[in-house]
């Protein structure tokens, strides 16, 4: 199994909020939308070995589960669709009781970290960051949980948290990238056994 943790910080946590301006309105609910597709889209297929959380605002956690969606589109209009059916459920969210909102997406009343301490029991958590061991030196961990910040750094409070909690600190490349191409690099490096076969 595969994870990806993307905290979100300024993203609403009300499904009060426009599918025509993810980037403005949304508060750039448009790059986590982007993470979804890039953590679940292969050609023609989804990522069925994939989860997928959404951590909205410390507040709430929407978790896409790849063995079970239905009805995931490769647009970020039609993801965010999911979101904002989830958030229209929050009520029904009670306390770190899930709700499924749709086919594998479910909403729960969970910051980023109680995910990130369930999550860590499920395989190694890495932080994908600038400053980490390349990823070409680094031995791939069969059950990643890859833990990711959306268009700003971690808070101070999450940086903490991973860097007591990180199992590994992972560079992908010489150049800073955007959370959605980080995942996508992620998959390759795990699909290509570290870069060594092909």
């Amino acid at each position: 199994m595969r994870q990806f943790i993307v905290s979100g910080h300024d993203v609403p946590l009300t499904s009060d909020f426009s599918l025509d301006d993810l980037a403005g309105g949304a508060g750039r609910l448009d790059v986590l939308c982007r993470c979804v597709s890039s953590a679940f889209f292969l050609s023609h297929a989804i990522r069925e070995d994939v989860r997928t959380h959404l951590v909205l605002g410390d507040e709430f956690t929407v978790r896409f589960e790849g063995s079970e969606l239905r009805r995931l589109n490769p647009d970020e209009r039609s993801t965010a669709a999911l979101i904002r059916k989830a958030l229209e459920e929050r009520e029904e969210a009670i306390g770190h009781m899930e709700v499924e909102t749709s086919p594998g997406v479910y909403l729960s009343r969970r910051g980023f970290e109680p995910i990130l301490e369930t999550a860590a029991g499920d395989g190694t958590v890495v932080q994908l960051h600038e400053d980490g061991d390349p990823a070409v030196e680094v031995e791939p961990p069969a059950d990643p949980v890859f833990v990711l910040s959306d268009h700003r750094d971690f808070a101070k409070g999450e940086a903490e948290l991973l860097s007591e909690r990180a199992d590994e600190r992972v560079r992908l490349g010489p150049e800073r990238l955007h959370a959605n191409h980080a995942i996508t690099v992620a998959h390759n490096w795990l699909d290509t056994e570290g870069y060594a076969e092909y």
